[in-house]
């Protein structure tokens, strides 16, 4: 049984999902999870690296950062290192079509790399600053390090063994950064803006080990992105139209990326570095104590007797949980290992049991006070304080939970379905009597969030709390006090904590370095604005072209263009979104499609949150969902229709984005009270009737005609508009007052 659960009430007669399940499916449906388990001498050779990683994040969060430079190659040296240790290789896929294009696609990266590396060579053999000795071995070792993306099974490193290049990847891995720490006097201060041949050498080693660690830990879609945007850089005299531009050869591209905080070094590591590292090693740690536990019952104290219980249960402790967790698959399988067979129990189908643990456990990542990465990465890149933005996005959230309570609800009542049985439901005054000391570090971390202190000061604090505060119960025990319920962080759980959150922030690490290597390239070629050009102006074409056919003269070629605009870029978000991971997406769409949205008028704030909300909304949108599939694989449901279920239980985050572009006082953006009631009005509404549309019923069954006519009325309360709300809400409250009137007892 999973730390999470314990012995809950919840348990008795369900069978929950055994740990060693819930990890199979983590690692199946989770990249960021896909660890070897190692033994002997290297098992301990990676503990000791991954504790050394934890204690520096640890140490220089409570003590003071390093010059930032030196900080970030430190954090990357070891991450990058890691990653090739501690992920295995891709399996070579079975059938024949599969395995050619996975050569193709090694092939491809490998001749890339070669090019990389050749064209370098040459012009350093031509002007003799290296000799043709040297070059032909540096090209070799690019050989080499290439082949390790290729389907080769005789290489190895597919499993929880190292292969053949494993090791030496690694080495190189950590040494691209090392190299910047050993030699930072003479790269950053003593040849500051004239690198030598050997800088070069290494930035282009860089670049290698970068893509082939975001390969190793993410799949291949990120780095083609990464290898689509160099080449774009390099070849930019070439590409037809607005695409052209001036074009830059390997040696400035490289001085760009490597030597420098624009590239690899950039914002996106950063924040890692300084943030995102601290608060996942703290979720690790307070889970580790029972946290998980006291959420969950809570959770079922909050919402577990009313009808449908377990299901809102489901959505109460993924929000919780969402909070220390920033995986929503490990939120989906760790939460779902038990809610997911009491839904069954209680009536609700596989499905809908799978859709909605999987709806509300991706809703975690944007549930203050704490949030995901994204939320850390939106803060450094607006230069917003972090708490301004947890603060303002409790509006937002309530509206995703508001939608995902509202459809259990119905589906509950259109079932006919109890509450949990009251003899399983905890008390609220023996939850707190057992758990209280649990609560000390995380309303640590909060309050000084609140009180300005830095994101990383918090985090130190509330792992400093969390591993004091778990000694508690045992002196309580000593001291022959009422006993409390916990786990005490040992030594040797403390070690296997730093381990496992090390590990657990090891691939977006490597994923950050690789969206480094995009954001660097955006901004030497002007991607990033010519995208928002095209943008805007297909966005244009649109609106004219719509407001041309339009006979009924309601629609203007301004709020047309804008609401083409954000379907552009929502679109974009979601097929981003579909094989990476939310933080990079939101960083990738945050730096080259929200300047479309702030060129059509939307506030900067609001442009980031519907980038940040649609990336987020990626993982349980098909054809790849992996918080959906992953809960299918509990609920034993069909992945593709469990997937399309928990798309269509999420419209609440699908439609939340469109509202606050529309009426930015839901962001407190230029707040005006009366315009910020009728928006949230409105939306209550909107959701309401949507989600009656959806599960079809309100007090009773809903023809065809009435879900359409709510579906249209919802619609209408998304936009900021007096006109259209007071109409949506009158055709809703008709629509549903009709149907609550018809479903009434006879002689009421």
């Amino acid at each position: 049984m999973s730390a999470t659960h314990g012995d809950s009430p919840l348990l008795h007669g369900v069978e929950a999902v055994s740990e060693q399940r819930q990890q199979e499916l983590i690692r199946q449906f989770d990249a960021e999870s896909n660890f070897r388990r190692l033994v002997g001498p290297l098992a301990l050779v990676v503990t000791v690296l991954a504790v050394i990683l934890s204690a520096f994040h640890v140490y220089t969060a409570g003590f003071g950062l390093l010059v930032e430079i030196k900080h970030r190659t430190f954090h990357l040296a070891m991450v990058l290192g890691l990653v090739f240790l501690v992920f295995p290789r891709a399996e070579p896929p079975a059938q024949a079509g599969a395995r050619a294009r996975g050569w193709a696609m090694g092939l491809v990266f490998a001749a890339f790399y070669l090019y990389l590396a050749w064209d370098l060579v040459s012009r350093f053999i031509e002007s003799g600053e290296i000799g043709r000795t040297l070059g032909a071995a540096y090209l070799a070792l690019i050989a080499a390090l290439a082949a390790s993306g290729l389907p080769i099974r005789r290489l190895g490193g597919h499993g929880h063994r190292l292969g053949l290049l494993d090791l030496p990847l690694a080495l190189a891995a950590a040494g691209v950064s090392g190299y910047l720490l050993v030699f930072f006097q003479d790269v950053f201060v003593a040849r500051v803006g004239a690198p030598i041949a050997q800088d070069y050498l290494m930035g282009v080693l860089a670049v290698v080990m970068v893509m082939e660690a975001t390969r190793r830990a993410m799949g291949p879609l990120l780095p083609a992105i990464g290898m689509a945007c160099l080449l774009y850089a390099l070849f930019g005299r070439a590409m037809p139209g607005v695409l052209a531009h001036r074009g830059y050869s390997v040696v400035r591209l490289v001085n760009h990326l490597y030597v420098g905080t624009e590239g690899l070094y950039g914002i996106a590591v950063g924040v890692v570095a300084t943030y995102v590292f601290h608060f996942v090693l703290f979720g690790v740690l307070a889970q580790m104590t029972g946290l998980g536990k006291l959420f969950m019952d809570l959770a079922t104290i909050a919402a577990g007797r009313y009808s449908g219980g377990p299901a809102k249960v489901c959505v109460v402790s993924s929000g919780l949980f969402g909070m220390i967790s920033g995986s929503p698959v490990a939120n989906a399988v760790t939460t779902g290992a038990l809610t997911i067979p009491m839904m069954k129990k209680y009536g609700f189908s596989a499905r809908f049991a799978g859709a909605i643990e999987a709806s509300a456990s991706c809703g975690g990542q944007v549930t203050p006070p704490v949030m995901g990465a994204s939320a850390f990465v939106m803060a450094e890149m607006l230069g917003v304080p972090y708490k301004e933005l947890a603060v303002i996005a409790i509006v937002p959230a309530m509206f995703h939970y508001l939608a995902c309570l509202t459809m259990v609800h119905l589906e509950a009542k259109r079932l006919g379905l109890q509450g949990v049985d009251a003899a399983l439901i905890p008390r609220l005054a023996e939850v707190v009597r057992r758990g209280w000391h649990l609560f000390i570090p995380l309303i640590a971390l909060v309050g000084l969030l609140l009180l300005d202190y830095t994101p990383f000061l918090a985090a130190f604090w509330g792992i400093v709390l969390t591993v004091v505060c778990s000694w508690i119960p045992p002196l309580v025990r000593r001291a022959g006090l009422p006993q409390l319920e916990g786990q005490a962080l040992t030594p040797r759980l403390l070690v296997k904590g730093f381990e496992e959150g090390a590990k657990s922030a090891l691939a977006i690490g490597a994923v950050c370095a690789c969206v480094g290597l995009i954001l660097g390239t955006l901004t030497l070629s002007g991607l990033g604005f010519k995208f928002s050009g095209a943008v805007v102006e297909l966005s244009a074409d649109v609106a004219r072209a719509l407001v041309a056919i339009d006979v009924t003269g309601l629609l203007t070629e301004h709020g047309t263009q804008v609401f083409a605009g954000l379907i552009f870029v929502a679109v974009a978000c979601i097929l981003m979104g579909t094989g990476i991971p939310t933080t990079p997406t939101y960083i990738i769409l945050a730096s080259i499609a929200a300047p479309a949205l702030l060129k059509l008028g939307v506030p900067l704030l609001a442009t980031h949150f519907f980038v940040f909300y649609y990336g987020v909304l990626a993982d349980v949108t098909p054809p790849v969902a992996m918080a959906a599939y992953a809960a299918a694989g509990i609920a034993g449901s069909e992945p593709m229709r469990t997937g399309l279920t928990a798309f269509r239980l999420s419209m609440g985050k699908a439609l939340v984005p469109f509202m606050f572009v529309y009426t930015p006082s839901l962001l407190f953006i230029g707040f005006d009270p009366l315009q910020f009631t009728l928006a949230v009005v409105s939306g209550v509404v909107c959701v309401v009737a949507l989600s009656a549309a959806y599960i079809g019923h309100f007090r009773a069954g809903l023809a065809r005609p009435q879900k359409a006519v709510l579906t249209v009325a919802g619609l209408m309360l998304v936009v900021n508009d007096w006109r259209l709300d007071a109409i949506g809400i009158a055709v809703v409250v008709i629509v549903l007052g009709h149907n609550a009137w018809r479903a009434r007892p006879r002689g009421a």
